[in-house]
């Protein structure tokens, strides 16, 4: 008795997995690559951006993929994206993937800026009120952060009531790095 049940259950198995084998697509595929970081990155490279693959490289640059973040937030900031000009500047300032490199950020920070993004504003305004990657221009730098203010990103309006002392929204640890050098 069984072994009767034995080969019921694996006749049962057999013919359930042939069933099965049936009921699959043979043209599809069962894990597509669509959410994939390697498929927005894919589809980047391509020119087919939109505001979830350009998102997607936050997501690389938190991996450590550092050259793939820039390809795509390069791809996606010729589209006019802005916050992936902002992330640019970031990585610039920071290093990730290359050395530092001040006058890029500040140029990115500029693109984002000129383009009117709100953070691109008060990230370029803080460039010229501390002098990095730009020649120091105080006024210029004020205006940037007032434009960033009236479009209310709080930093900024927070900046321009601390008399536009660029230390008051640096992490301390970071001071040394803007600090001028005469």
């Amino acid at each position: 008795m069984k072994y009767g049940l034995v080969t019921i259950l694996l006749a049962t198995g057999i013919l359930g997995q042939s069933a099965l084998a049936e009921q699959v697509d043979s043209g599809g595929t069962l894990n597509p690559d669509e959410m994939s970081l390697s498929k927005s990155l894919s589809r980047a490279l391509e020119g087919d951006v939109d505001m979830v693959v350009c998102a997607q490289g936050y997501m690389l640059t938190k991996k450590g993929d550092h050259d793939a973040a820039r390809k795509l937030f390069r791809t996606c900031a010729e589209q006019g994206w802005t916050g992936t000009m902002t992330w640019m500047a970031y990585m610039e300032q920071n290093g990730l993937g290359k050395a530092e490199n001040p006058e890029s950020a500040a140029e990115w920070d500029r693109r984002a800026a000129e383009a009117g993004d709100p953070i691109g504003q008060f990230n370029y305004g803080l460039d010229l009120l501390r002098g990095y990657g730009v020649e120091q221009d105080i006024d210029l730098g004020k205006s940037f952060i007032d434009r960033s203010a009236e479009q209310g990103f709080e930093t900024a309006e927070e900046l321009q009531q601390g008399g536009y002392d660029w230390k008051l929204v640096t992490p301390d640890a970071d001071e040394w790095k803007f600090q001028r050098i005469y």
